[in-house]
């Protein structure tokens, strides 16, 4: 018998969870209704295994297998050509399967096929030491480690230094790799780089590449990059002036630094200065309130204590130079005095690291440029403060001064004054001032007109010469003298003060005319009270009553006067010489009483403002007022 030829694909390959489909060809005489068609897949002891029968009249998938449920044979539409297809692939599915063909004339053939599967990583992490790496130790140090998770088949790692992959090197390079299979079939792979640390790795990258394999082919992905921390010791020092930025000048605050180009957590810095003894262990010196004694070299030393066979200590230097400044020197010094009319010559001199400018001022306003200050035909508008001032025009804020006093020797000069014509208040007291120029200081003296001397003044010197104040007390018209005297000649000024009544004669007269005010309403209501002012016996005349009911009178009076009108009870009005009088009577009597209550309570409150303020307004009502209470046709109301 002729075998029947059977032809299947050597591999398959499908990711975890997807479809595989294996197909299966072969070429015989007979048709494939005479055709027997059985799939088997080869366990890991090495047994087969049948999953799967085929022919003319039944098909069927092997029960009790693991692919029962998930299997299924197909024709392809292709004469001599089925396909098994396997759903939802599983790891523990990557086995071998064999399409065994056989019929009744024809001998068996069989094909195999390998299932893989692959299941793709996740992304790998990459870890790096986090402490330094010293250049100095002997052994091989750990630079990180790599791992990537559940993948199938086992992923592959290399480590990467920059762009360079880093293999086994002895003594330098260690690269040590582990892998774990997971319960779920999947891997875990880790890879762990040491490596002896040098220098040049301080500015180093390293990074992991993954491997991976998927159906059909290889892919490739990498991890982040770390750098490390290499400790290694210094070969050079420099040491600088951190602040202030240019020159330096006395005074100023300065901050020197230094720094090794080494990387060393054992390093010991120190700054020092020979000429001053300054030295401090720190790799910062702050100096405060500088002076020109902080020239010089500044020495920086470094000595790394990591290097236990060599503690030989590294230096470098630095140049500071400070500038300064001399106070100014003024020639003559301090004061000078100089006679009217003659010249003020002076001069201004600092010694200075630097190019200068000089400066002088008067009460804030410049004089003259230069060190020489010369003042031609003086008079006391010379006298005062100068002052000299010294710039470094390089340096911002560096500047000095000194103070050159001049007076001017002549004969006193009374300031002109605004008022010497004043007018005050009895019992009041005036301040006089009297500003007198002149050098030596004047003798100041005030007198009155009738040559006494006023003890109660005060004097103070002033650049110019003296200031002097007296206070008077005013009790009638003064004439007062400021009289200034030195050695040179004498002035004088006259005050005129005028006195004017004070408030005191004012208020006595208020007084009296109250008590006179009182004295009358008070008369005239005790005459109108007897019936001497109105002809009758008084108001009782007015209300008596009489027999006859026609002969009763009513009082009314209404709100805007107080006159009274006097009416029958049947309506008739009693005779004109009657109401005139009665109603005259009446008037006199109101106005008698409120004359003499509302004088009294105006001119007390007139009496007590006039004390109070001694406003104007209150004179001028009080002026008002008078004439009205002594012209007896004028109303009070």
């Amino acid at each position: 018998w002729a075998d029947i030829e059977v032809n299947t694909e050597d591999r398959v390959e499908v990711f975890r969870g997807d479809t595989a489909q294996i197909t299966c060809m072969f070429t015989s005489s007979e048709g494939i209704g005479a055709m027997v068609i059985q799939w088997f897949y080869v366990t890991w002891l090495g047994e087969k295994q049948r999953l799967y029968y085929q022919d003319s009249t039944t098909k069927f998938p092997e029960r009790g297998t693991p692919f029962t449920d998930r299997i299924s044979l197909n024709d392809t539409g292709v004469p001599g050509e089925v396909v098994l297809t396997i759903d939802n692939v599983q790891l523990t599915d990557e086995l071998e399967f064999i399409c065994l063909v056989k019929s009744l004339t024809e001998a068996a053939g069989e094909g195999r096929t390998k299932l893989k599967v692959f299941e793709t990583p996740d992304l790998p992490t990459i870890q790096g030491v986090q402490t330094g790496i010293s250049v100095n130790d002997e052994d091989l140090s750990r630079i990180g480690s790599c791992l990537v998770t559940n993948g199938y088949p086992k992923p592959n790692i290399t480590w990467y230094r920059n762009s360079t992959p880093l293999r086994n090197i002895d003594n330098e390079v260690k690269v040590m790799p582990s892998s774990t299979s997971e319960s779920t079939g999947l891997y875990t792979v880790s890879s762990k780089l040491n490596m002896k640390v040098v220098k040049a790795n301080k500015d180093d990258q390293f990074y992991c590449e993954i491997t991976y394999f998927v159906p059909g082919g290889t892919r490739m992905t990498e991890t982040s990059r770390i750098n490390i921390t290499v400790l290694y010791p210094s070969t050079e020092v420099n040491i600088w002036v951190d602040s202030p930025k240019g020159k330096i000048k006395e005074g100023d605050t300065i901050q020197l630094h230094c720094q090794g180009n080494g990387n060393s957590e054992l390093e010991v810095i120190t700054i020092s200065h020979e000429q001053t003894g300054i030295s401090l262990e720190d790799k910062t010196l702050e100096l405060h309130n500088v002076t020109r004694l902080h020239s010089g070299q500044y020495r920086c030393g470094i000595v790394d204590l990591g290097t236990l066979d060599n503690n030989e200590e590294i230096h470098g230097n630095t140049s500071v130079f400070v500038n300064y400044l001399d106070p100014p020197v003024v020639m003559p010094k301090d004061t000078i005095l100089v006679t009217q009319g003659e010249e003020l010559k002076a001069t201004c001199n600092a010694l200075s690291s630097l190019q200068t400018d000089t400066t002088w001022f008067k009460n804030g306003k410049m004089v003259t440029k230069g060190h020489s200050l010369m003042l031609k035909d003086a008079t006391f508008d010379t006298a005062g403060k100068y002052v000299c001032v010294v710039t470094v025009p390089e340096i911002e804020g560096m500047e000095a001064s000194e103070v050159l006093h001049v007076k001017v020797q002549g004969p006193p000069k009374i300031m002109e004054q605004e008022h010497t014509d004043l007018e005050e208040s009895v019992s009041n007291t005036v301040d006089l001032s009297c500003n007198v120029r002149g050098f030596p200081a004047p003798s100041v003296i005030w007198t009155t007109s009738d040559g006494k001397i006023i003890e109660t003044a005060t004097k103070e010197e002033t650049e110019e010469g003296v200031h002097s104040v007296v206070s008077i007390e005013v009790t009638s018209d003064i004439t007062a003298f400021c009289n200034a005297t030195n050695e040179y000649g004498t002035d004088a000024v006259t005050f005129a003060i005028k006195a004017r009544e004070g408030r005191g004669v004012i208020i006595a007269v208020i007084i009296i005319c109250i008590l006179l005010l009182a004295i009358l309403g008070s008369t005239l209501y005790f005459l109108y009270k007897k019936g001497k002012i109105c002809g009758r016996s008084g108001k009782q005349d007015l209300t008596k009553e009489k027999s006859s009911k026609d002969n009763i009178v009513v009082e009314m009076k209404s709100d805007n006067t107080e006159e009274a009108v006097l009416l029958e009870v049947n309506g008739e009005k009693r005779p004109p010489s009657d109401q005139a009088q009665t109603s005259r009577c009446l008037q006199a009597s109101t106005t008698a009483r409120l004359a003499q209550s509302y004088v009294m309570e105006k001119l007390s409150c007139l009496s007590v403002n006039i004390m109070m303020d001694g406003r104007d307004s209150n004179y001028s009502k009080l002026q008002l007022l008078l004439p009205r209470l002594l012209h007896p046709r004028k109303p009070l109301l």
